[in-house]
């Protein structure tokens, strides 16, 4: 097989999820600097890949332009573009329609992702006797798609980028201090695996309290908007950031905080690509499941009491839980989530 010079990278949601392939095309365009890379993901997340050379992005509005044939319209696209292989990080319908069209209108080679559905289903079956083992990290299993289009590659050799230069705008939201910088992040898509936003407030307030740190708090929406200004404003000195700045802004402060704290979600991935220490906090949801951010030590996970909630993990994504599990993060004390943050950070 002729290996291919040009590869169309397909991922098109969710922001984890995405974010979570970023220090993969890093390893393999540092180890591989000739091979072109082409992204195909939702126009929000463009600014993630900016740090990596020599990459292309296609935007993909998959509920206007791109929706339903719009998707071929998109593959040729891509096509335009030079690509002859197609690494499908995604393997949903969207993503099939344009690999298998590539596939067969243009011949080129294609690689898809092996999300383990087997093994993960074992993993999350409601009995108390299941054997909790660690499955493959979902970086590594990107990493195998590309593996099989004849470019492996050992994430071992990732290179945390530089801090992002700050804008004049956020040196003013920072302020002058010799505070450590912690962002925190509350929310999750789904009530398993949010840790409960009374508890969450203590622990802000608790972190506030030592006046060694500088706080940050991340969201999105209009919910999440009002609940955290509610704690920033009973919280002197805490930065209320959702819905302040746009996502590339965004970006340039996490890469320079000195620690998140993040439930099993999108934030502690973004802090992650940057090698910040990420402490994340999971409810029903485990990190052997391949989620844990990447390059984060089994130290730096907080996970729901076991001995109470046998049966998790319960599902992959946190949407699924037995009667009474919901409360499943509250078996995980504010103390335990204090001391940890202050001897990671």
């Amino acid at each position: 097989m002729q290996k291919p010079k040009h590869i169309l990278i397909i991922r098109l949601s969710a922001l984890g999820d995405v974010a979570m392939t970023v220090p993969v095309l890093r390893v393999l365009k540092h180890t591989y600097p000739e091979l072109k890379l082409t992204v195909v993901s939702r126009p929000f997340f463009k600014p993630l890949f900016d740090d990596i050379p020599d990459i292309q992005f296609i935007e993909a509005n998959v509920t206007e332009e791109h929706k339903n044939l719009g998707l071929f319209k998109l593959a040729e696209t891509a096509k335009k573009q030079g690509i002859d292989a197609v690494a499908d990080l995604h393997n949903v319908i969207r993503s099939k329609a344009i690999r298998n069209y590539l596939l067969f209108k243009n011949s080129v080679l294609t690689s898809k992702i092996d999300k383990g559905r087997t093994e993960k289903k074992r993993l999350t079956v409601s009995s108390k006797s299941k054997k909790i083992v660690a499955l493959k990290s979902t970086h590594q299993r990107y990493a195998d798609v590309f593996d099989k289009l004849g470019y492996p590659i050992d994430l071992k050799d990732h290179v945390i980028p530089k801090q992002q230069e700050l804008t004049p705008e956020l040196h003013e939201l920072i302020g002058k201090h010799t505070k450590k910088l912690i962002g925190i992040a509350p929310f999750a898509a789904h009530k398993g695996k949010m840790y409960p936003l009374e508890f969450m407030a203590e622990v802000i307030s608790k972190l506030n309290e030592t006046e060694n740190y500088k706080v940050f708090l991340f969201g999105g929406g209009a919910s999440e908007i009002s609940a955290l200004t509610t704690i920033a404003k009973a919280n002197p000195g805490v930065v209320n950031i959702a819905g302040q700045l746009k996502f590339k802004e965004e970006l340039r402060l996490i890469s320079n905080l000195d620690g998140m704290i993040s439930m099993d979600s999108g934030n502690g991935h973004l802090a992650a690509m940057y090698g910040i220490p990420v402490l994340t906090l999971w409810g029903v949801t485990h990190p052997y499941l391949g989620f844990k951010p990447f390059n984060q030590p089994n130290k730096n996970q907080l996970i729901s009491n076991r001995d109470k909630y046998p049966l998790i993990p319960t599902s992959v994504y946190g949407n699924k839980y037995p009667e009474a599990y919901e409360n499943a993060m509250k078996s995980i004390p504010v103390a335990l989530v204090v001391d940890k943050a202050i001897e990671l950070f």
